[in-house]
């Protein structure tokens, strides 16, 4: 099942805005999808008490803070994001969790200074939006100490996931046609080619690459699969354009699509990863 390839968009833009507020909304589902990613890269990046831990692209902060909790008020679990909103949400979790360690920084983790001396970076699907990823990754590896781990997961390709592209597919009868977009533009999916992802790695300064795949099972309510997908991604941008009538055709159509995959009410979703490891 082929995934139509939408026009690329202003990242930074998106997500301070409409994205940045639909994952706000979604946060507790957003973090329990990903939490077997999320409790993965904590192992594999735990630098140990008191270490000094970079998380790039972390959005509403979860990993951040699974992180600070790990290396404790001692240590310093930095989130870097793009989004206003998703560090607003994430800096009140922090806080109410009474969590020392964690901080937050907004930016662009191509040219932002976020310090030196960290021990290792993580990163929970954040590293696929860069519009110059050579720049960022030599930017992050400038920040950890030699030979710091990186580690971070990125998405294989829509057909290994093909269940991403069918609400879109369900519902483009509906909705202005898209124009097609570069796969390789900065987005979900742009790191799809393991070549492509060793190639930027090598050509920003990491050695002792591994990229393995991982394929870690998400299983989620048909309902909130649903909501997903008319509230983040490429139909929900569609629908911001489009009347009240429109948007309840689409989420009927999105669901009939969907419905035939559940079981028992649940799709036993598998999120289809790059596991990537590098050495600064």
């Amino acid at each position: 099942m082929a995934e139509p390839t939408p026009a690329p968009l202003d990242q930074a833009a998106h997500w301070n805005q409409a994205g940045g507020q639909a994952w706000v909304e979604l946060q507790g589902l957003m973090d329990a999808l990903n939490k077997p990613i999320e409790d993965l890269l904590i192992a594999r990046g735990d630098p140990g008490v008191g270490g000094r831990v970079l998380d790039i692209g972390c959005g509403a902060g979860g990993t951040t803070l699974a992180m600070a909790r790990q290396v404790g008020p001692q240590g310093l679990s930095l989130g870097v994001d793009v989004s206003a909103p998703l560090l607003e949400l994430a800096r009140r979790r922090a806080e109410a969790e009474g969590l020392e360690a964690a901080d937050f920084l907004q930016g662009d983790a191509e040219t932002l200074e976020m310090g030196a001396g960290f021990d290792a970076a993580i990163s929970r699907f954040g590293v696929m939006f860069f519009a110059d990823s050579d720049a960022a990754f030599a930017n992050i590896r400038s920040s950890l100490m030699p030979g710091g781990p990186m580690v971070f997961a990125c998405w294989r390709s829509p057909k290994d996931n093909p269940l991403a592209g069918l609400p879109l597919e369900a519902a483009a009868h509906l909705l202005p046609t898209m124009p097609k977009g570069d796969p390789l533009a900065p987005g979900r999916f742009a790191f799809a080619d393991p070549l492509r992802v060793r190639g930027i790695l090598e050509r920003s300064g990491w050695h002792d690459i591994t990229i393995e795949a991982l394929d870690a099972p998400t299983p989620i309510a048909l309902d909130d699969l649903v909501t997903l997908s008319l509230k983040l991604g490429p139909v929900a941008n569609a629908l911001r354009q489009q009347d009240q009538a429109t948007a309840a055709k689409v989420q009927e159509a999105v669901r009939a699509a969907l419905a035939p995959y559940a079981q028992n009410g649940i799709v036993p979703m598998t999120a289809a990863c790059w596991l990537v490891t590098a050495r600064a």
